[in-house]
C-alpha cells in the first residue's frame, strides 16, 4: 500500500526494520551472508536499468531524483533544492549564524528552502546551529537508538526484543535518510527527521512507538525461581 502511493523512500526504510528485526530474531549468518552477496549487486544493476528508463518500476520523478543527485549540473531544476540544502549547511560553519536569525545572507531567510520546518530542517539546524549544532543532533538521536537497543536487551521475551529493536531500527534508518538526503549523501526524498521535523502525524507515531519502548522496559523480568528475587 505504500508502494503504491508511492511512497519509495518510507517502504525502503519499512523494509530495512523488518530485515533488522529478521535478523534480531534469530537468523542465521548462514543465510544472511549469501542473500546479501546476491542482494547487492542485483540491487545496483537493477537501479542502473531503472534510471535509464529499460526497466519501468520507477516513476518519472523518482528516476529524475535519482539523475539529479548524481549529475545536478544536467538537472538543475531538479537539484536546486538539494544543493541550497548543502550550501545552507555549510555556510553555517563552526558555531552557525545564531537561531532564527535576521542575516540577510541566510538561505532560509531567502526563500531559497522550501518547506525547510519539515524534511529539510537538518539544513536550518546546520545554517543557524553550524557544525556543533549538527553534531549535538546527531549525537541526541543516537543516544534514543541506543536506549531503546539497551532496553532490548533487558526485556523479558522475544516480542518485547523485537519491538525496541524494531524501533531502534525505524529511528535510525529514518535519521541517516533524512540526514543523507540534506548533506546530499542520498538522493533527494521526502521523509522527516524524528523527533525534529514538523508534522503532527509522525511526531505522535514516534511518541507511541518510544511509549511502548518505555512499557516494555518497565515489565518485569521472567525468574526461574524464588531464589533470584
Amino acid at each position: 500500500m505504500i508502494a503504491s502511493e508511492p511512497d519509495l523512500s518510507t517502504t525502503i526504510i519499512i523494509v530495512m526494520v523488518f530485515l533488522t528485526m529478521i535478523y534480531i530474531a534469530g537468523l542465521s549468518y548462514k543465510i544472511i551472508l549469501p542473500v546479501i552477496a546476491v542482494t547487492i549487486p542485483t540491487a545496483v544493476v537493477l537501479l542502473v536499468l531503472m534510471v535509464r528508463g529499460q526497466l519501468p518500476i520507477l516513476q518519472q520523478y523518482q528516476s529524475t531524483r535519482i539523475l539529479s543527485w548524481l549529475d545536478p549540473e544536467a538537472y538543475p531544476d531538479s537539484s536546486r533544492q538539494q544543493q541550497n540544502s548543502i550550501i545552507a549547511i555549510g555556510s553555517g560553519q563552526l558555531w552557525g549564524k545564531g537561531l532564527n536569525n535576521s542575516s540577510i545572507t541566510s538561505l532560509k531567510n531567502n526563500n531559497y528552502l522550501s518547506e525547510p520546518q519539515t524534511d529539510f530542517i537538518f539544513t536550518i539546524i546546520g545554517e543557524e546551529l553550524g557544525f556543533v549544532g549538527c553534531v549535538i543532533v546527531v549525537i541526541l538521536i543516537m543516544l534514543i537508538v541506543f536506549e531503546c537497543i539497551m532496553i532490548a536487551r533487558k526485556a523479558k521475551d522475544m516480542g518485547g526484543r523485537l519491538l525496541c529493536c524494531g524501533m531502534a531500527a525505524l529511528i535510525g534508518f529514518q535519521s541517516f535518510v533524512n540526514i543523507g538526503v540534506t548533506t546530499g549523501l542520498l538522493p533527494n526524498t521526502g521523509i522527516p527527521l524524528p523527533f525534529v521535523s514538523y508534522g503532527l502525524t509522525s511526531l505522535v507515531s514516534m511518541f507511541i512507538g518510544i511509549g511502548m519502548v518505555l512499557n516494555v522496559g518497565l515489565q518485569p523480568r521472567r525468574y526461574g525461581s524464588v531464589e533470584d528475587l
